[in-house]
């Protein structure tokens, strides 16, 4: 990694798809590193994706800087790099694409950055991914979850 240079790696997890869920995060800055994570009760693997990436930007201090995110989940990354997020929004959301909710509040965020997201396969050899894996697991299986509240309300009293 390169000094002064920002770097995040993200990961989700579901119990159950939906079910219990959780996030880890690892903000990489020069030899400065930060790890964070959260459980939910009822969730989905791809709520908690992109929560991860949310969160990292969120507690980020400085804005309009360039940063590189790392995910294993194609969900996020194609949802970005294929415009589909950008469709969705034209749309707002027609057609039964769920997670509008966290894809605003990033679409919002992502604003105050110069994002760049790459895919990295998950449960290989990447140590931070394998690490925001345990995190994000750790935080599923943990206890004092969290509720997702837009999750719970709007889409799982739909299934």
């Amino acid at each position: 990694m390169q000094e002064n240079k920002l770097v995040i790696y993200t990961d989700g997890a579901a119990r159950g798809n939906p079910g219990r869920g959780g996030y880890g995060v690892i903000l990489m800055y020069g030899n400065k590193q930060k790890e964070l994570s959260a459980g939910y009760r009822l969730t989905t693997n791809n709520r908690m994706e992109l929560l991860a990436v949310i969160t990292a930007l969120e507690a980020l201090k400085q804005k309009h800087i360039p940063v590189t995110i790392y995910t294993d989940s194609q969900y996020v990354v194609n949802s970005i790099e294929k415009k589909w997020l950008d469709n969705w929004i034209k749309t707002d959301f027609k057609g039964g694409k769920k997670n509008k909710d966290l894809w605003m509040r990033f679409y919002q965020l992502a604003k105050a950055f110069t994002i760049t997201i790459k895919w990295v396969k998950g449960h290989a050899t990447n140590p931070y991914n394998n690490r925001c894996d345990v995190l994000a697991t750790t935080a599923a299986d943990g206890n004092n979850l969290l509720i997702d509240e837009w999750y719970e309300t709007h889409e799982a009293s739909a299934l």
